[in-house]
């Protein structure tokens, strides 16, 4: 049994401090590895650049180590005779700005990830390697993490044996100002809130009851439970960095600091908890057969994202809706938002949905120039309209007896109360549970949907859920929150551009107007019109080019100042999904509660 010992105390500097005892069977040469490939991340994401200070001993006698030439994460330690174990310690330099990385510390909360703070023998399945882990936090902090303890000792916290991918799959949160929130009449289910201050965490009835509500749903969806509890860990947080990240019992996720405080504001931030939730179901006990290992050395394909995120997108925008977390309208501004930014973007016309489950390899989520045209794990979002058509047909092809929360209960809910991930399925798996349900040639409409190309995107469900997108002079609800969360203003479907808080072009359309004058990402406006740049004079300029107004600009790239003209008259186009009479609303009962 491996023993571990984390001291996590430093929080002004983020520094964790590590010491762990590792058994050996003999003499010889071992190695120790940093884990690499990381559930939830979909990629290769061990941050050995923060690893840091190691050091190695056996029997009170230090030994040298090596790292691999190649595998930078792999570590050779030679044991000397008569060693029955030895002793490593390191530090884990958690970034102290965001440029680093992800800022995971601060005065008043931390995060803890164990793959940051373990190094472990190589040859072993994780699931055959066993860990007693210990944790020392500041003096009166909190904590939430789904371990069993095993003891607490003032500030430290003992976990009892646990496999080692148990471990990694099982974070921390803890806080100065901290609070536990149970979610359902079990006590089984439990909101872990850690936040920059107490008021942050306060959340009213109304709002404990959307979240509560999320828990129901969830149950009536899936119909079991593939857990024995669950910690959901929310801090609110505008030091910590924004993140979501799924595991088994828990999630680990930040979010701003006005998620209950700006409640109506900040509507947009409200899908991270459902969309997290889901995955205990759909991506932890049941994932793809390629993104499962025995290992966190060995690699996982991700050739089956569009099922394990791609619907995980879908239902968590259902059931925001079906909790109450947004109200059916809200929800239709995000589906609208999203349907017509994929209607927009080109990069379909040359490359398949498919091919973007390698982005996370591919690019590690770092900024794009061209998102539109390279395409960006669009198996989330695109994902989610594809399957919102298979939604609605399934409901069109049974007269609406049957639907995805049918696939959803067959598939990911069966055998209530077993939480190992126990049955991975491949894409066969998918269409025949389909076929189940409704008998359709699914093979065929998945391997069109992800290997071709198009010139847009799927609307099919939208118009058999009984809408259509058209747009509109102003912006939806749910994209005015967008824009306030992220400090932003989209003009992505007239003049083909969003612009940050500070003038500067975080996104051109590519093939759009800006694009044709030469706009790029990054660039940065300093004046409209002759007047000095403002998110509302871009507006009004935007508003008057339909009636043949100019749209003249001075913008700086780098050290370049110039000016450029927008040729277009065709005044604010923001998306919005409409009725259609005579058509079955099948979108407003998708949104409805079970």
């Amino acid at each position: 049994m491996l023993r571990l010992w984390v001291d996590a105390r430093d929080v002004a500097r983020g520094i964790y401090r590590v010491r762990e005892v590792i058994p050996v069977s003999g003499a010889g040469r071992i190695v120790l590895l940093y884990p690499k490939w990381l559930p939830g991340f979909h990629a290769p994401q061990a941050p050995i650049e923060l690893f840091a200070g190691l050091t190695v001993a056996a029997d009170g006698h230090d030994l040298t180590w090596e790292r691999h030439p190649v595998t930078v994460n792999a570590f050779y330690v030679d044991v000397p005779d008569g060693a029955a174990a030895i002793e490593a310690e390191f530090q884990f330099l958690s970034p102290t700005d965001p440029s680093q990385g992800r800022v995971i510390a601060t005065s008043e909360m931390l995060a803890l990830q164990w793959n940051t703070v373990v190094l472990y023998p190589a040859g072993h399945y994780a699931r055959q390697i066993t860990v007693e882990a210990s944790l020392r936090l500041p003096e009166g902090w909190q904590a939430a993490c789904v371990l069993d303890r095993s003891a607490s000792d003032g500030a430290t916290l003992h976990f009892a044996p646990t496999p080692l991918d148990v471990l990694v799959d099982s974070p921390v949160l803890a806080g100065r100002h901290f609070r536990r929130i149970p979610l359902d009449d079990r006590g089984t289910v439990h909101l872990n809130l850690a936040g920059d201050r107490p008021d942050l965490i306060d959340p009213t009835e109304p709002q404990i009851a959307a979240h509560r509500a999320v828990v129901t749903q969830c149950d009536r969806l899936f119909g079991g439970r593939h857990f024995d509890r669950y910690e959901m860990l929310l801090a609110v947080s505008d030091e910590m960095t924004a993140i979501g990240v799924e595991h088994h019992r828990s999630f680990d996720a930040v979010t701003g600091p006005d998620y209950f405080t700006g409640w109506d504001e900040a509507l947009a931030r409200r899908d991270t908890v459902p969309h997290e939730f889901v995955h205990s179901w759909n991506g932890k006990h049941r994932r793809g057969e390629d993104s499962w290992s025995p290992c966190f050395e060995l690699p996982i394909r991700n050739s089956l994202m569009w099922v394990y995120e791609g619907q995980t997108q879908y239902w968590s925008k259902v059931l925001a809706a079906r909790s109450g977390l947004w109200t059916r309208e809200q929800a239709l501004g995000s589906l609208a938002l999203t349907a017509a930014t994929f209607a927009a973007r080109p990069g379909s016309r040359w490359r398949p949905m498919i091919d973007t489950t390698r982005d996370p390899i591919i690019a590690a989520r770092a900024p794009l120039p061209w998102t539109s045209w390279q395409r960006s794990e669009d198996y989330y979002s695109e994902g989610a309209l594809i399957w919102l058509d298979v939604d609605t047909r399934l409901r069109a092809l049974t007269e609406d007896r049957h639907s995805l929360d049918d696939f959803a209960r067959a598939f990911f809910g069966r055998n209530d109360g077993e939480w190992r991930v126990t049955d991975t399925y491949a894409f066969d798996d998918v269409a025949d549970a389909l076929n189940a349900i409704a008998a359709y040639d699914w093979r065929g409409f998945f391997t069109n949907q992800l290997e071709g190309t198009f010139d847009g995107t799927d609307d099919d469900g939208i118009r058999r859920g009984g809408y259509r997108l058209v747009f509109r002079d102003e912006p939806n609800a749910y994209a005015v929150s967008k824009d306030a969360v992220f400090g932003t203003t989209t003009l992505t479907f007239s003049i083909g551009v969003t612009v940050s808080s500070d003038g500067a072009l975080s996104d051109v359309l590519w093939d759009s107007p800006a694009f044709a004058a030469g706009l790029t990402t990054g660039t940065r406006l300093l004046a409209v019109n002759g007047a000095s740049y403002t998110a509302e004079i871009l507006r009004q300029a935007v508003a008057a080019s339909a009636s043949g107004a100019p749209i003249e600009l001075i913008v700086q790239t780098g050290k370049h100042v110039r000016a450029v003209s927008i040729a277009y008259t065709g005044g604010h186009r923001h998306p919005h999904l409409e009725r259609v009479e005579g058509r079955r609303a099948r979108l407003d009962e998708i949104y409805a509660p079970l």
